[in-house]
Formats: structure tokens, sequence, C-alpha cells
């Protein structure tokens, strides 16, 4: 008596002599013994035994489609999938077989493979539950990938991800729906999710051109572009045909060449031509929102060199858009607000930045801000007397002269009421404007922001006859 232990009865390579009686009763025993390990949930115990029944008996449907389903149970579907062909090809009655080799296809993704299968099995046994749910599986799955691909060619990448959750819910070992799900995640710019999908990938199949791709496309939306390219080369070398690969490795050498020349013009102050090269830049792939809200920000401070502020904010805003969270994209924003004196927006800007970063220079950029918000609701008398803010003394005087001149009521004495008042209060601005301007002590207190008649340091300017002597006094005719 020989043991069923021994390594002399498990190794078919052994060098036995049995008669037919005895195979047939080996193989019996081998799938016994699968089927109990089976029974026991111990796949690869079941695993193995199916194999030895498989190597006594190769001509035996059914042995095939044991080991298929072990291992499917082991999630092995690509080898199950050949085990229950073959079982097929020997016995093409086989309904099991059939119906096996249609849920590795559900499982592997292939649903229109899957849906033959069930209907062979339901024409076998027409009132099969199982082949009726399956094949309605393989319908939907079919819809979802059809709702799938329209909704990429329509960049609806939710929608997409959408389908592509119920569709591995349907099909969990189809890479392929985890490979387009991945990459819509990172087009839509959730790229920890992106590449925890593809990380998982490359784990089991470190050689996947598609997985590595999604890789790269993260790092390049991150704006990480020097690494992007590397996994990008890598999905070449994997797969050389990989058209995605390759636009998106040109796209990102273009990207980054074309950046740095514009970096490299602007610090040699040739903002016209930096200007230029950013707008080249943006023009390469509109999908990189990281990339293309640092470029919109850099052409905005290329913008304000040159003095195109409206420009320069839209930019900006722009950049905002692309990425709400890009401080330096409100800072700039908010200089640009400065320099054309839209303090309102510039405070909100502000604003928005030290409530992010809460550092003493933010502070103090708001503080400026909203001093000069609260100046520009004054009457701005260097308006008043026509001069800038860094007017002399000398050209102070010769402009209120000149305004006063101008406003003067003798010189309206013929004209209508209405505009004898409206000149009346001219005059009396240009003359306020000139008592303040004009004292050292107040003109400073009045730059720096502080309120004058609050003060009590101004009284208003005075009546219209106190102006009148006042000019006629200082500048007579």
């Amino acid at each position: 008596t020989v043991s069923l232990n021994s390594e002399a009865t498990m190794s078919w390579k052994a060098t036995v002599f049995l008669d037919f009686d005895d195979w047939e009763h080996f193989k019996k025993i081998f799938k016994e013994q699968g089927n109990a390990y089976y029974s026991k949930k111990d796949y690869p115990a079941a695993f193995n035994y199916y194999t030895k029944a498989i190597d006594a008996s190769p001509k035996t449907a059914s042995y095939y489609g044991n080991r298929a389903a072990t291992l499917m149970m082991l999630c092995r579907f690509r080898e199950a999938l050949e085990d229950s062909q073959q079982a097929v090809r020997l016995d093409d009655g086989f309904m099991k077989g059939h119906l096996r080799e249609g849920k590795c296809h559900l499982s592997l993704g292939n649903a229109m493979a899957a849906a033959r299968c069930f209907q062979k099995v339901l024409e076998l046994e027409p009132s099969n539950k199982e082949a009726q749910l399956e094949k309605k599986n393989a319908t939907t799955l079919l819809e979802y990938e059809r709702m799938a691909d329209f909704s990429f060619d329509k960049r609806d990448f939710r929608k997409v991800v959408y389908c592509m959750d119920r569709a591995i819910a349907l099909a969990p070992t189809c890479q392929r729906f985890k490979i387009l799900k991945a990459e819509c995640l990172a087009l839509l710019g959730r790229y920890p999710e992106a590449q925890s999908v593809a990380s998982d990938i490359l784990r089991m199949d470190a050689t996947n051109a598609d997985a590595l791709y999604v890789r790269g496309l993260c790092l390049y939306y991150e704006d990480c572009i020097d690494k992007a390219v590397q996994f990008f080369v890598q999905a070449l070398r994997m797969a050389p045909d990989h058209e995605k690969a390759r636009l998106a490795c040109r796209n990102a050498k273009a990207l980054k060449a074309k950046k740095e020349e514009g970096n490299q013009v602007f610090k040699n102050c040739s903002y016209d031509a930096a200007y230029q090269l950013y707008t080249e830049a943006l023009a390469i792939d509109p999908n990189n929102i990281k990339t293309n809200a640092k470029l919109y920000c850099n052409r905005a401070t290329a913008g304000a060199k040159l003095k195109k502020f409206d420009q320069a904010i839209e930019d900006c805003t722009k950049a905002i858009k692309l990425d709400d969270t890009y401080i330096k994209a409100y800072l700039r924003r908010a200089q640009c607000y400065m320099d054309t004196e839209l303090y309102e927006e510039a405070v909100r800007d502000y604003e928005k930045v030290y409530q992010t970063e809460k550092t003493s220079e933010h502070k103090q950029l708001l503080k400026t801000a909203q001093m000069e918000l609260k100046k520009s609701k004054r009457k701005d008398y260097y308006k008043v007397l026509g001069v800038g803010k860094n007017a002399t003394e000398d050209e102070i005087k010769k402009a209120y002269r000149k305004r006063a001149l101008m406003h003067h009521p003798d010189r309206h004495s013929s004209a209508t009421a209405e505009v004898q008042k409206e000149e009346e209060k001219k005059f009396k601005e240009v003359g306020e404007a000139f008592t303040i301007l004009s004292d050292p002590k107040k003109k400073m207190r009045y730059d720096s922001g502080h309120d004058l008649e609050d003060d009590g340091c101004f009284d208003g300017g005075g009546d219209f006859t106190t102006h009148c002597f006042f000019f006629i006094h200082f500048f007579p005719f």
C-alpha cells in the first residue's frame, strides 16, 4: 500500500506502474480531495489537487471546470478563463464551463463575450436563473461602457468616473476600467485618488504602460514636470505606440521649455518678449490647470511691468479661477488694483490673503490698502488742483492760481444761476485744496490719511466770501 501523502503518489512523473483501475482510483481521490479543500475554502490546496486530477486525466472537462472555479475564488480570472475555455472545448454541452467562462469574461470587462457565454448556458438550460441575471449584468456593463465613451468625448469626466465605478462593481478585475477612471480623476484634479488607483495596478504589474502614463499625468498636472516626463518615457518603453503618453510627454517638455524661456527673458527685463512667451505656453495644454495658473500669473506680472493693468488683473483672475488657493495671484491682482486706484477690490484680495496666511507682511499690505481706501473716499485735493501727489510748493501755488482763475465768480457773472452756483462750488473746493496742501503740517496729515475735519484742523474750507478775499489778497489781478 502506498500512502497518498507520499512524494511517489503525488508526482505523476514518478516511475510507478499502475493498471487502469489504479489510475481511475487516484483520479477520483484527487478530485474528491480538491472538492473537500474547496468546501473548506482552502483554495490553494484545492487548486493543487484539481491540477493532479487534470494531470491524471487531461481530457476530463469537469476537472478544468473545477480548477476554473478555484482560480476564480483566488481572483486569478485570466487563468480561470483558460481553464473554463478548455472545459467547453472538451465538452460543448458542459453548462458550468460556459457559465464560468462568462463570469470570467465579465469580471475582466469583456461584456460581449460574457453575454455570448450566458446565452449558450440559456440554450442548454433556459430556466437557469444565474445565467439570466449574469446576462443582464453583461448588458448593463455594455451600457456603462457606452455612456463612459460618450462622456469622455464630451469631456464630462465626472460622468465617466460615475460609469466606471459601476462598471468596476460588475467587472472588479478589469484594469481597463480602473485606468480610465484614474485618468479621469487626474483630469478632474483629484490627483491622490488617481495615483492610488494607478499604484494599485503597478503593484500587480510594474510594466503596465497605462498605469505608468496615469502616474505621469498626475505629476504633470501637479507641475512636477521633470518627474512626469520620466513616467511618460517609461510608459513608452513598455508600449512604444502609447499615443497618450507620447502626446503628454511632448506637451510636458514643450511647456517646461517655453515657461523657462519666458522666465529668463523676464529676468532680462524683456517684458514684451516674456509676455508673448507666456502666451505661447498657455496655448500648449489647456488641461494643465496648475501650470497654467502660474503662467497666467507670470503673464500678469509682465503685463503690470508694461502698464497693462487691466490685462494683468484679467490674467490674475483667470489664474485664481484655475487655482483659488494661489496666493501669489491674489497678491499680484491686489497690487494691480492699487496701481489703478481700485482700493475696495484691493482690500478684498488682501483680506483673502491675510485670512490664509497671517504674516506681518500681509497684514501691512492690508493696512495700507485700507488706508488708501479711506483716503479715496475723501475729496482728492490733488485732483482738485490738477497736480500730482509729489508736487512742489511752487507747483501747488501755480496750480491754485490757474484753477482759481478758471472758477472765479467774476468770470461767470453773466452765466445762468445754475452755472454760477456750480462754479462757486468749484472755486470753494480749490480754496480748500490750497489751504490744506500749502500748509506743510496739514498736508502731511492729509497725505497720511487723517480726516482733517474730524481732527479740528480744518473747518471745512470757510465760506465763499472768505475764499474770494483770500484769492484777491494773495493773487491780485
